[in-house]
């Protein structure tokens, strides 16, 4: 599960506490977006402002990029990418500092190419992988 559907869901769960209400039962569904009072949808709005507010232009544009994108996806392209999410967030860091190195390494590289690359990486052991990595480092994930 990725952090921000995360603490959506915390939020959404921890709502009827911030808004003086007693807290639903276990079983209770929660209710539609629609259904929220104004109090609890600025709840789970209030993080999202502060993020778009403390970012660059850039991020601005990324995170709304980002939404567009994710609106215009079907629900199983969806829980593929929840899915691709959850991977990242339970990765180790090394494996995400290989998964990036990887990536920036493949991704300008014509098709066969870039399966030949993989179907490498496949072979090579955690040492060979290893040494690849600090021979090929990845960008900064913050660029």
């Amino acid at each position: 599960m990725s952090a921000r559907t995360c603490l959506l869901a915390v939020l959404l769960a921890l709502a009827p506490l911030a808004a003086g209400a007693q807290p639903a039962a276990a079983t209770e569904p929660l209710p539609e977006w629609d259904q929220l009072t104004s109090e609890q949808r600025e709840l789970l709005l209030a993080p999202v402002r502060q993020r778009w507010n403390n970012s660059p232009p850039e991020k601005r544009r990324h995170m709304l990029e980002h939404a567009r994108r994710w609106q215009s996806m079907t629900p199983e392209q969806r829980e593929h990418a929840r899915h691709g999410m959850r991977r990242w967030h339970d990765m180790p860091p090394e494996k995400r500092r290989q998964a990036r190195a990887l990536f920036d390494h493949i991704r300008g590289l014509p098709e066969a190419e870039r399966k030949a690359m993989l179907e490498r990486w496949k072979t090579m052991t955690a040492a060979e992988r290893k040494a690849w990595v600090d021979a090929h480092p990845p960008r900064d994930p913050a660029d």
